[in-house]
């Protein structure tokens, strides 16, 4: 009989200082929400620290309050899982500007108003920064393990990097090292939409009660299109109709691909924040791993972020993934290789594109559950 999933812990902690930011403000009050799952052992040795994508949120396994679906990642983690609740004490908190708890720009600031656009701007360190001060905050000196898919991705390099000692693996799945102008260029659309629509209104929303919906949904259906392959959009939808037999010759949504992503912009509108959705990209967008070990000044080389670093990676890329290609993995294995750091990279096949980690991919299980076990 298979053992029963541990109850997930969800708390919060609220930072005693105020945070200090790289575009040099500090942030006062931070809150840090957080799920748990597993025991912490003795040694305090055992914790993993998941860090989610974009959309998603400190809700691994348990039922998402707003939603009531299961956990983003619930097929993974848990007892005898791919990461294995038995034996590891998982850790997983919304990230700095999110809209789950942690302290965003819905957040009440310090004359109780929301910050609305007040909210300075973040990076992926600082978010990496909020969530060391939750595992000083928890007693844990250095992780088993850090992981994290796509913007999780990138908080797990930024944590790799500059705080070297406070991990001794670091799993990289579907993410890159910086973003590029073509990643640049989708998130500006999704923002502009937002900021196009009416409801948003400077980002003074909150007291009306009704946001930017539609610019929201539109941003997210721009950028559901990029989570996804062009083999797995044909073999689910190709040019078959949605609900009828023959075209309405108007611009209701005629097509399958048409209905799927307006549900998914619809369905979005309900969970997450439209100023969040601003912030969380342009954190994505201003993510340059060589520049941010360099100061900042726009040099550095990417080996060397890594050149205090004494843990094992591994990096993890899909063959259907066009927005973060292996092409950008393997330009991070090269440098952890140029820094001496023990690196394993790994291209796996599966037809969901850039999704492909929040999937069923067998390949993909086997190679956290090997890494995490070494």
């Amino acid at each position: 009989m298979a053992a029963a999933d541990p109850t997930p812990v969800n708390d919060t902690l609220v930072l005693s200082a105020p945070l200090p930011l790289d575009g040099g403000q500090s942030l006062p009050g931070v809150a840090v929400a957080y799920e748990t799952i597993g025991t912490l052992n003795a040694e305090r040795s055992n914790a993993v620290l998941l860090f989610h994508a974009l959309t998603m949120d400190q809700h691994v396994v348990s039922l998402h309050p707003k939603t009531g679906k299961p956990g983003w990642w619930s097929k993974s983690v848990g007892p005898a899982k791919v990461i294995d609740t038995d034996r590891f004490f998982v850790i997983c908190a919304n990230v700095l500007g999110g809209c789950m708890g942690s302290t965003g720009p819905a957040s009440p600031a310090p004359d109780g108003q929301p910050w609305a656009m007040r909210f300075p701007v973040i990076t992926i360190r600082d978010m990496v920064r909020a969530q060391v001060a939750l595992l000083d905050a928890l007693g844990i000196e250095q992780v088993h393990a850090v992981i994290g898919g796509s913007m999780g991705g990138m908080q797990a390099l930024s944590f790799a990097a500059n705080w070297p000692e406070r991990t001794r693996a670091a799993l990289v799945i579907a993410s890159t090292a910086r973003h590029s102008a073509q990643n640049i260029a989708f998130h500006e659309v999704g923002r502009q939409a937002i900021m196009a629509d009416p409801k948003w209104n400077g980002g003074d929303y909150y007291r009306t009660g009704k946001g930017p919906e539609n610019g929201l949904a539109v941003a997210r259906m721009a950028a559901h299109i990029t989570y996804l392959s062009e083999e797995g959009m044909h073999e689910k939808f190709g040019r078959k109709l949605q609900d009828r037999t023959e075209k309405t010759f108007g611009f209701d949504a005629d097509f399958q691909v048409e209905s799927y992503l307006r549900h998914q912009g619809l369905s979005f509108t309900d969970r997450f924040d439209a100023n969040s959705y601003l912030y969380i990209t342009r954190a994505m967008d201003y993510f340059d791993l060589a520049e941010e070990v360099s100061g900042g000044d726009g040099g550095g080389r990417l080996a060397d972020a890594f050149r205090a670093s004494t843990a094992r990676f591994c990096l993890v890329s899909f063959d259907t993934d066009w927005l973060y290609p292996t092409a950008e993995s393997r330009t991070i294995a090269h440098a952890l290789n140029a820094s001496g750091a023990p690196v394993s990279f790994v291209e796996l096949s599966a037809p969901f594109g850039h999704d492909s980690f929040l999937l069923d991919v067998p390949a993909l299980d086997r190679v956290i559950a090997g890494f995490l076990n070494q």
